[in-house]
Formats: C-alpha cells, structure tokens, sequence
C-alpha cells in the first residue's frame, strides 16, 4: 500500500524529459506511455495532456489533471499512499498530469467471477451473467488495504473507480485514473461496495481525523489550486460526514452506484 515519493522521484516526475511510447487505447482520453529521463535516471510514466481531455457535461473543461494530482496530494497527506506519485506540468503535447508508471505484481484484487467458484476471503458486490447466461459475480477482496481505498474514495467523491482502475503494486493495491472525482454533488461510483455499511477501520478513523485537521490548514491551500473553494470545502464535509456516521455509506438508490463498464 506505501510508496512513498522520494523528492527525487517527484522532481523527475516534473523535469525529466518524456519520451512517448505509445497510446493507452482503451482509455477515454489521450493517455500516453512514455519514458522518462532526468540525470541519468530513466523510469516509465503516463502522461495525460490537457488538450486530450473530452469535455464532460458534468465536470468543467480541461481540469480533469488537475483533479488527477489533487487526488495524488490528498492521499499522501492523510497517509494512505494509494495513489502513485502525480505531478501537472507542462510536456510533448503541452500541460497535463505525469504520473509514475506502476507495474502490477500480484493477481488482481477485482474482477468477475464464476458465482459457484467465488475466491475465499471475497466480498461479492453485484450479481451478472456471460452471454451464455451463466451466473458471475463483480467481487473484490476483503484486504485492509482496499477497504482504505473505499474510504479514500468516499472523501474524494470518486464518480469512476473500475476495476481496472484499481492496481496490485508492489507494496499493495494502488488507484489510478482520478480525474473524476472532488465534485461538489455525491458521485461516488465504485466497484468497491462489499463494506458497504460497515464500520469505519480504526485506522481509517485516525487518519480521516488527522486529515480533518489538514482540511483546515495547509492541505486546503494545495487543492486549491487545482479545486475550486466550494469543492475543498466539500472534501472537508465529506470528511465530517464519514467521521460522524461511523461507517461508509450504503449505494444509493437513486442512480447508478457502480461505474460502466465495471472493470
């Protein structure tokens, strides 16, 4: 779960040259592979350009990089660590978010799975079938580290976390792809829903109250500049509410709780 920055990881991150390698395709704006290189240190990236962003009619135009480092800025102030070393900064195709690449090393944490062969120590979330009409379940693993992320996205109001959005690093599970996310409305969306209901780990009660105490101080001056007043001031809230319930939220019943396609 921990990988912690080093300054200069972050500072080749900001200054190092990029070499494209190749487009994500599958992603649905330009995300690009490439190399990076500053002092003779060489490390893969994802660089997602400004200009590539499509225009949502929910969230404003061309600061979905913004949203992806604010993610990266939050985490690693209240201690979780589950989001990958993430910078804006100008590159090939002009501003946007370069973020370290991570190369998965462990069997995935989410996924489809037939209903009768459900891995032990999974949380079922949602029930489907294969076109052969044969019964799967969406399910995740019941790890401590990924119920942090649960909550992690409950505070940064994540409207999108896929399956696929969701790594086995190294060190533990890491979240990727954040650029929807901070909105002033309830968006969560998640595949993460097996908790759903559960009491807060004590962990989490920690952190979410030393995090409470950043909302107010110097944390709220990093997002700012990359959020508006109204969306760091509905972080802090989101914060409040969890701290105050207890435990995370039930999905609601009024719109789609999990993102499409799922992974």
């Amino acid at each position: 779960m921990t990988l912690e920055p080093s300054a200069e990881l972050l500072d080749l991150l900001r200054h190092g040259a990029i070499e494209l390698e190749g487009r994500l395709v599958d992603a649905s704006n330009t995300t690009l592979r490439g190399e990076i290189t500053l002092d003779g240190v060489t490390r893969r990236c994802v660089y997602k350009p400004v200009r590539g962003e499509r225009p949502l009619w929910d969230f404003p135009d061309g600061n979905l990089a913004g949203r992806e480092v604010a993610t990266y800025l939050l985490s690693t102030a209240a201690g979780w660590n589950l989001v990958p070393p993430t910078v804006l900064r100008d590159g090939p195709l002009g501003p946007g978010a370069c973020q370290l690449w991570i190369d998965e090393a462990d069997p995935p944490l989410v996924g489809f799975v037939p209903e009768a062969q459900l891995p032990a120590g999974w949380l079922a979330v949602l029930a489907a079938r294969d076109e052969r009409g044969r019964p799967y379940l969406l399910a995740h693993a019941d790890d401590p580290a990924l119920a942090a992320m649960a909550v992690f996205d409950v505070v940064v109001n994540n409207a999108d976390r896929k399956g696929g959005h969701i790594l086995a690093g190294p060190d533990g599970p890491l979240g990727i792809d954040h650029g929807l996310c901070f909105h002033v409305e309830d968006k969560l969306r998640t595949v993460l829903w097996g908790w759903a209901g559960a009491d807060l780990p004590a962990p989490a009660r920690e952190l979410l109250g030393s995090l409470s105490g950043r909302l107010a101080g110097d944390l709220a001056g990093r997002l700012a500049e990359h959020l508006t007043a109204a969306e760091v001031a509905a972080t802090a809230a989101r914060v409040a509410a969890l701290l105050s319930a207890g435990r995370l939220p039930e999905p609601p019943d009024e719109r789609p709780a999990v993102p499409w396609p799922p992974m």
